[in-house]
């Protein structure tokens, strides 16, 4: 399960979707909506975020390959939302189920730092004064 998705992230989904009778680990990543950016003092309503679809989901899944490459075989689900998150809600789930808890945690480390740098996907920051900016993303 690779992809964007207009909809609430569903992290359990994931799990189902990638754990098998062979792995032993189970790592979750959720990316959620927080009150406040780092160094800006202002209060966030909420996230909105766009993608260039085509371009995001082939990243996506070259991203998926390399982990596979990397951290043997394993079962691995990235979702990123799209549209308005509210505070609290996961933007991002990055779930990965290995047979050892090393390659699951190392996978998906590599995954979402990979997904946050090389993936077309642009966040804008709502404030509650109504005010609203667009981030960079940043490094790990």
């Amino acid at each position: 399960m690779i992809g964007l998705s207009a909809q609430p992230l569903d992290p359990e989904a994931l799990v189902r979707a990638v754990k098998t009778e062979a792995h032993g680990a189970v790592v979750t990543f959720l990316g959620t909506t927080r009150a406040t950016s780092p160094g800006d003092p202002r209060p966030v309503a909420a996230l909105e975020y766009e993608a260039y679809e085509t371009m995001a989901v082939a990243e996506m899944e070259t991203i998926a390959r390399e982990v596979q490459d990397r951290f043997g075989p394993l079962g691995i689900a990235m979702l990123h939302r799209t549209g308005r998150v509210a505070l609290g809600e996961p933007s991002v789930a990055v779930v990965v189920a290995a047979p050892h808890r090393g390659a699951a945690f190392d996978a998906c480390r590599y995954a979402i730092d990979a997904l946050k740098s090389r993936v077309a996907v642009w966040k804008r920051e709502i404030y509650r004064d109504g005010d609203a900016a667009w981030i960079a993303n940043t490094a790990p």
